[in-house]
């Protein structure tokens, strides 16, 4: 069952998509993702969490949230039409979380930061980057448990997929020879994205089915079955080459 929105708190200023600050039936605060983000992005969001779950990644919880028309009508926010009634995708809140700093990424464990790499080149997810001039990694420090926290993949299953870019922008990027040419670790993870591969069809079948599209007739552009492709694509020798 999907929870319940019964609060709009705000809208963020953060994030490409400012989601809405709301509260669930649960009392959990959520981040609220719903018609201005897109179709495209609330699918992409899902499947990818759900995968990222699949893959054994410390990632924020999620749900898929109701928000009441009535809770729009009464709404005094100019942009209230970006949350829009329905179902929609809300990331629960942390408490005691920041974004991660540059300073702090060495810290990490490394087998994480090189969980968190092959991850996002399976997916297709170049929304990863920091460095010393800024970016946006997408992931959090908790600073109670002292663990990551990893956020978003609306930009996930990117096509076309720039590998070069990847290799170059992607946070963790340094780590990619100590996967990739060493086959003992391309096995680890391969069994691994084999178990997680097993997800995608799942989660693609619980979605709300007005997810899929657009309007009236129109599809999302979400190409399912050459997503599924790609994503199946992990024990090639091309999957683990960077070029």
């Amino acid at each position: 069952m999907p929870v319940e929105i019964v609060e709009v708190i705000r809208r963020s200023d953060q994030g490409v998509t400012l989601p809405f600050i709301c509260r669930g039936d649960d009392d959990g605060i959520y981040f609220v993702k719903g018609r201005g983000a897109g179709r495209r992005s609330l699918l992409a969001e899902y499947i990818g969490g759900r995968l990222a779950q699949a893959f054994g990644l410390p990632i924020a919880d999620f749900a898929i949230v109701n928000v009441p028309q009535e809770l729009i009508r009464a709404s005094l926010s100019s942009d209230i039409a970006d949350l829009g009634a329905g179902l929609a995708f809300g990331s629960r809140s942390h408490p005691h979380v920041q974004e991660l700093l540059i300073s702090q990424v060495t810290t990490l464990d490394r087998e994480m930061r090189k969980d968190v790499l092959v991850f996002d080149w399976w997916i297709h997810n170049s929304d990863r980057t920091l460095t010393t001039r800024g970016g946006n990694p997408n992931l959090l420090w908790d600073q109670a448990t002292e663990q990551l926290v990893v956020i978003d993949h609306n930009t996930a299953f990117e096509s076309p997929f720039d590998c070069q870019a990847f290799a170059t922008n992607h946070i963790f990027s340094e780590l990619l020879p100590e996967v990739f040419d060493d086959l003992v670790e391309r096995e680890h993870y391969i069994q691994r994205l084999e178990r997680a591969f097993l997800t995608f069809d799942v989660a693609c079948d619980s979605l709300p089915e007005d997810w899929w599209w657009v309007d009236d007739g129109v599809p999302a552009p979400f190409e399912r079955v050459a997503i599924r492709d790609f994503l199946a694509s992990f024990n090639s020798d091309f999957f683990w080459s960077v070029k």
